[in-house]
């Protein structure tokens, strides 16, 4: 056998743990610790804030072309965000849906075990959530209670959906804005 053949043998048959799933979560993990040490973690999450904004959109267009364009009601919602998460094999769970609120849990992140010390990976489900629920619902302020980026054991995430007072420091808010086409259409 030529030795060409047994090296490229011996490559494809290493028992390196890669596919396209753990290399993407690797680099994701990278970019974003990348982006914490460089500018700060409040700025890194405010980066995958914008990009989470845009993959709120994404879904919740997604979401619309398969179940209708009215409105998502309240329990549609919560419905919806523990769906798209288990899609992306996170562990999400309704706790309670009330009128002023939606109440998660989470005990497996989608990013596994690449979100350990990435806090700022948590505001893509802050986003995207609050996009959401902002974009069918008209409100949400969006708290992370604990999060398993940084050691919890588990998410705990309450989309309130009624403003009041001034913001805590985890949290974020979100209002309906147009339709996606609308915004485009609107910046050119």
């Amino acid at each position: 056998m030529h030795p060409e053949t047994t090296r490229s043998r011996a490559i494809e048959e290493a028992g390196i743990d890669l596919d396209s799933d753990s290399f993407m979560r690797r680099l994701l993990r990278e970019l974003s610790g990348t982006i914490e040490r460089v500018v700060g973690l409040e700025d890194a999450s405010g980066y995958v804030a914008t990009v989470g904004g845009v993959m709120g959109d994404w879904l919740n267009a997604a979401y619309h072309a398969e179940l209708g364009e009215a409105d998502f009601d309240l329990e549609t919602v919560a419905q919806v965000f523990v769906d798209l998460k288990r899609r992306i094999d996170g562990g999400f769970a309704v706790v309670a849906v009330e009128p002023e609120r939606i109440v998660l849990r989470n005990t497996r992140c989608p990013f596994g075990p690449s979100v350990f010390g990435r806090p700022s990976l948590c505001m893509m489900t802050s986003n995207v959530f609050g996009r959401i629920a902002a974009d069918n619902l008209g409100y949400a302020r969006v708290k992370l209670h604990q999060v398993i980026a940084s050691g919890a054991a588990q998410c705990e995430v309450t989309v309130h959906l009624r403003p009041r007072g001034s913001l805590q420091a985890d949290e974020r808010e979100y209002y309906r804005l147009p339709p996606v086409a609308n915004r485009i259409d609107a910046a050119r």
